[in-house]
């Protein structure tokens, strides 16, 4: 038996091959979509056609595929505009270290990159930019990168611009949202401290070679557990740590090594990208490119005049209404991602950097949670809103990761009756009879409701929920008496620290990462932990869930059983919906993929003609 201290590559390997075959083994005839969520093969056809409807006006993720259909012969060089689907500007931290938000990763994505990339099981390969190999006892990586990868100014990538990342990240003066990302390396403690000037854990071993050595070894570590962003040491060396995201080399003239160059920089409206010709896995098809952001309410207008290629994710309450539009073509894939409801439980405690959990707030009796759980019928929700293409959360950690999502875990189902027994048992009583309940000292209670704008079916959806809670006996009213753009909600839940008092419930959504380990929204030192919620079972979870026992995939899927079913018990936040992507495809576009693990790149890129098609009226 291999012991606690003496994790080999062997078991690396072993868990490589475990994590495969789960993947394989989740077909998608095991449970209905809205249960399991299941990715299909890639670029797989299904009999069934996204035209094909049922009666009851519903659609499947299951129809449609992930990968484009490539038809034409590609043109040399040519332009590609991809629309960025936003109410609102993207803020523009434009370095993978710094930024906080979704509109801003859209922009990286497209000059800069992790330096692993990972497959369709969320598992670290060997085709990234550096390879890594592990130790025997599976604590110490060494990562090599590779020759040809260069920053765009030609300066090549370094191991010292990957240590450099990990120093920023640990600094006591690091602004951002990832400083949790590094805890598990050895000295970092340390060195976050100030009693140490350099991360014991981190060796440059040459120009190219990179060692960490990790406090444990865990399964997360090759499935995302690795900070995999360099920073450019010659650029932002000889910075303040404090200044550098409010910079021009991270605002206005951003540099990475990705596929292509940042050319002109509209601030948060649009950005122009030039090929870069010494990429690093060859030059890309396409000369240029360029990104800009589209209102949700004028999406399908841009797309049948041609004025984009694609979008970042298609509004799929409008997708029935266009699923004919004769230009593009639909692709579809399960997102990673989940919308929830969380509730405001504490604050943040800025030097400490943990949270701050208030015993006196609003929402801190859990049968009121719970209570507001109860009363929302998402499969309405998801039926109505979304036609089938979102569906009811039932736990947190979502289909995308079907090995991990436990699927027999119902949630907490839609049943007002209970709700209002719930309430009733917990004090909150409608003390003067007018169908609204009081606080548990019979005073009136108002529960102040944050949530996003975005496109026309956020005000109604906002509705709907406060409706349902007003049936159960609930005054819940919007923030400010309006929904919240996206930069301001995300100040008012406090992703810079700072939290609005004045936000009881909030709703949102959460990007999973390739790791399923859920500790960067759950934990209680991290920013992101909106809920400011801590508890002991969570946090001994969390750490067993990436812990050397967790190797063994089966024992992992328990622990996480566990932490699924201790959130519904607990209702920090509750989820609401799983997410269906859709992304329409202009038909002149060859070589495009949504979804994980299907070995296109951005370089692949290429177009038939030189202008986008227009849909035919």
């Amino acid at each position: 038996m291999v012991g606690k201290k003496s994790v080999s590559k062997v078991l690396f390997a072993m868990m490589l091959v475990l994590l495969l075959a789960l993947a394989a083994c989740n077909k998608a005839e095991d449970a209905e979509p809205a249960d399991s969520g299941t990715k299909k093969e890639e670029g797989k056809k299904e009999e069934t056609k996204k035209e094909e409807v049922a009666d009851d006006g519903l659609y499947s993720i299951d129809d449609f595929s992930n990968i484009k259909t490539n038809e034409g012969e590609a043109i040399d060089g040519g332009s590609f505009t991809f629309g960025l689907v936003s109410d609102t500007a993207f803020e523009g931290t434009l370095n993978w270290n710094f930024y906080s938000g979704d509109p801003d990763s859209q922009v990286l994505e497209w000059f800069d990159e992790g330096l692993l990339t990972w497959d369709s099981s969320f598992v670290y390969t060997q085709d990234g930019a550096a390879t890594y190999e592990p130790s025997e006892d599976g604590k110490t990586f060494t990562f090599k990168i590779r020759d040809n990868v260069n920053w765009h100014d030609g300066n090549p990538v370094t191991a010292e611009d990957w240590l450099f990342a990990h120093e920023v990240l640990g600094h006591a003066d690091y602004d951002g949202p990832r400083a949790g990302d590094v805890l598990n390396i050895v000295g970092m403690d340390e060195f976050q401290a100030g009693t140490s000037e350099t991360i014991s854990g981190i060796e440059v071993v040459n120009d190219k070679e990179l060692k960490i050595t990790y406090k444990e070894a865990t399964p997360s570590l090759i499935t995302g557990g690795i900070w995999t962003y360099p920073l450019a040491k010659h650029i932002f060396g000889e910075m303040d740590v404090k200044d550098i995201s409010s910079s021009p080399e991270v605002r206005q003239n951003p540099i990475g090594f990705g596929p292509f160059k940042v050319d002109t920089i509209v601030p948060g409206e649009s950005v122009t990208f030039t090929k870069n010709e010494d990429y690093w896995r060859g030059a890309p098809k396409l000369d240029t490119v360029t990104l800009k952001v589209i209102n949700p309410n004028v999406v399908v207008q841009s797309l049948e005049k041609g004025d984009v290629d694609t979008v970042s994710d298609f509004p799929v309450p409008q997708f029935p209404d266009n699923a004919e539009m004769s230009n593009v073509e639909y692709l579809g894939a399960v997102d990673r991602a989940y919308s929830y409801v969380g509730f405001k439980l504490g604050t943040w405690d800025k030097e400490k950097k943990v949270v701050k959990p208030n015993p006196d707030a609003k929402m801190g009796d859990v049968n009121l949670r719970k209570a507001m759980w109860h009363a929302v019928d998402n499969n309405t929700v998801g039926e109505k809103f979304y036609h089938g293409l979102r569906w009811s959360a039932t736990t947190l950690i979502p289909p995308s990761h079907p090995e991990y999502h436990d699927a027999t875990n119902p949630g907490t189902p839609y049943d007002p009756e209970k709700a209002k027994q719930l309430l009733e048992e917990a004090g909150f009583k409608d003390v003067d009879g007018d169908g609204i309940r009081e606080d548990k000292e019979g005073k009136p209670l108002v529960i102040n409701y944050a949530s996003m704008s975005g496109d026309d079916i956020a005000e109604p959806l906002a509705q709907y929920y406060i409706q349902a809670w007003e049936a159960v006996g609930l005054k819940v009213a919007l923030l400010d008496g309006r929904l919240q753009e996206f930069n301001t909600f995300y100040e008012g839940v406090g992703q810079n620290g700072d939290d609005n008092p004045e936000i009881d419930i909030y709703s949102a959504a959460w990007g999973v990462g390739i790791d399923v380990d859920p500790s960067g929204l759950y934990a209680k030192n991290v920013l992101y932990n909106f809920a400011r919620w801590e508890n002991a079972d969570n946090e001994r979870l969390l750490a067993e869930g990436i812990s050397e026992d967790a190797f063994d995939v089966e024992k992992r899927k328990e622990i996480y059983n566990e932490w699924q079913q201790l959130m519904t018990d607990e209702v920090p936040v509750f989820p609401t919906l799983y997410r269906a992507k859709l992304v329409p495809v202009n038909n002149r576009v060859l070589n495009y993929a949504i979804g994980d693990g299907t070995e296109m790149y951005k370089s692949d890129i290429a177009v038939t003609q030189d202008k986008p098609m227009s849909a035919k009226k």
